[in-house]
């Protein structure tokens, strides 16, 4: 376990005989006898600072963060917001109290998390790292659960050991539409208030019905901008059930031909609605870019 360590000087103290001068002594027929080496001062000692202290040589962030390099990598490209990693690490509350690590296991299997799925202060320190890199990372509780306990996991500041074993890149997000706050007048609208415009003409001649299995790709956004799920930055295309989407959804892809693509403008209540009961889940109108890959449609 890579430990900060400050190094604290040691000086050697001795005491000088006081009282009167010796004669010399005189040795006969015998070899002289070697020097003395002079006293030299003990070398510094490691002083293992407690691991909730931030050490003097920790760099420290805007936001609170603090880390040290305690093993330098060996890669030069740093993980973005929407790639994976693997990675080894254990956590420590202020107080050194251990409550997570891969180190439990007896191969120290690693694991792979997204960087923009962990607490807010591993988001921020592994976007720092390269590949190879260890790094002692001093999290505030703001970046981390906060400073009440929640669902198990630990309160107040924590720590952590990190260690960046490889990278996933994924895809990028495609850009925010320049659209997405109202409908255009050039999108088509339908009777339940689903506004739609095709991006990019299908080559297929059928259309999905509402118990069709469909594959898509598709990102959607809020009205400010907001991204809040793509098939894309997973980087693998959905596939489910038209009856068990949201009501735009459903009506919108049957509207839709193999490898049509299409923006829809969908409002609160064909989506989530202005308050959703599903946690999580995005109020009111949204947008979605959608393609669609293929569909099977049942007898």
């Amino acid at each position: 376990m890579k430990r900060a360590l400050f190094a604290v000087a040691l000086t050697a103290c001795g005491a000088n005989s006081a009282g009167r001068a010796e004669p010399p002594v005189v040795v006969i027929a015998t070899p002289s006898a070697p020097a003395r080496e002079p006293a030299v001062a003990s070398p510094p000692r490691p002083i293992e600072l407690p691991i909730g202290v931030v050490p003097p040589d920790a760099a420290r962030l805007p936001s609170g963060l603090a880390f040290k390099v305690t093993k330098a990598g060996s890669g030069k490209a740093h993980p973005s917001e929407y790639d994976d990693v693997t990675v080894r690490y254990s956590g420590f509350t202020s107080d050194g109290e251990e409550f997570d690590t891969t180190e439990r296991t007896t191969t120290r299997e690693p694991v792979t998390l997204g960087v923009s799925n962990v607490i807010p202060g591993w988001t921020e320190a592994l976007q720092l790292m390269v590949q190879g890199e260890e790094r002692r990372v001093w999290v505030p509780a703001e970046l981390a659960y906060g400073t009440k306990s929640r669902s198990g996991a630990p309160s107040g500041d924590l720590v952590f050991d990190i260690e960046l074993c490889d990278i996933v890149v994924k895809p990028k997000p495609p850009p925010t539409p320049t659209d997405v706050a109202a409908a255009p007048r050039s999108a088509k609208k339908t009777k339940s208030g689903l506004a739609y415009r095709v991006l990019t003409k299908g080559t297929g001649k059928k259309h999905p019905t509402a118990t069709s299995q469909v594959t898509v790709h598709y990102t959607g956004w809020t009205p400010a901008g907001t991204m809040f799920d793509s098939s894309i930055v997973r980087g693998e295309p959905a596939k489910f059930p038209l009856y068990g989407v949201i009501k735009g959804w459903t009506e919108g892809l049957q509207l839709m031909v193999d490898g049509e693509k299409t923006r829809f403008w969908i409002p609160a209540a064909l989506a989530y609605g202005d308050a959703p009961a599903r946690k999580g889940a995005p109020a009111g109108m949204l947008v979605f870019d959608i393609e669609l890959l293929s569909f099977e449609t049942n007898p």
